[in-house]
């Protein structure tokens, strides 16, 4: 199973459309990024801190503005939105009391109906994990009707699984082509088990 991998050292060009991120990617070389996953574009950001927003932004295409927990209302009649993670759509998460503002990723990789891999910024509890951009990091669906409305997702600082996160769902990018990965479907997959808990899973889940 493919772990977390570092964006590829290409400077990926700011871009509304898939195809050009694409291109861009192809100009200056892929890297083996494993089955199941697609390439993650290095984020041309100089920012010390990176957020969430610009960070989705830029590596999904989708052209929305403004912070993550109003994302889902305002692709409304601008992006389709599902409940179904494809390659490059944005998962939007709902707020809570302790994501006050949302938060927002992007599926970097489908492995099956329940596990995905995101790309996302800011996903952390302290000042070493916050402002970082992790890439390719595991996230699972553990909603009773595999409909993605709640999710975890593994950090590489903890080497296990957080708390459960409420989603919206995935907001999907325009004129995004990838042929090799499709749609996950969610037939008859039960819910992932949850991993053992550790010291280092369970403090996460308290602080963040």
């Amino acid at each position: 199973m493919a772990g977390p991998r570092s964006p590829l050292p290409c400077p990926a060009k700011k871009a509304a459309l898939v195809g050009v991120v694409l291109l861009t990617l192809a100009a200056c070389g892929t890297v083996d990024v494993g089955e199941g996953l697609v390439p993650v574009p290095a984020y041309s950001g100089d920012e010390d801190f990176v957020w969430c927003v610009p960070y989705a932004r830029e590596i999904s295409g989708v052209q929305i503005r403004g912070d993550a927990d109003t994302w889902w209302d305002q692709a409304a009649g601008r992006y389709r939105r599902g409940s179904r993670p494809a390659p490059y759509a944005v998962l939007a998460l709902k707020p809570d009391s302790r994501l006050t503002d949302g938060h927002i990723g992007v599926v970097t990789g489908i492995l099956g109906p329940r596990e995905i891999r995101v790309s996302h910024a800011n996903w952390g509890w302290n000042s070493r994990t916050r402002g970082r951009v992790y890439t390719h990091m595991p996230a699972i669906d553990v909603s009773p009707g595999n409909d993605w409305s709640r999710v975890r997702f593994h950090h590489p600082d903890t080497g296990g699984y957080g708390r459960v996160y409420p989603a919206l769902g995935f907001i999907y990018p325009d004129n995004r082509t990838i042929p090799d990965i499709r749609v996950a479907e969610a037939e008859t997959s039960p819910p992932p088990p949850s991993p053992a808990p550790n010291a280092a899973a369970t403090a996460m889940r308290q602080l963040f």
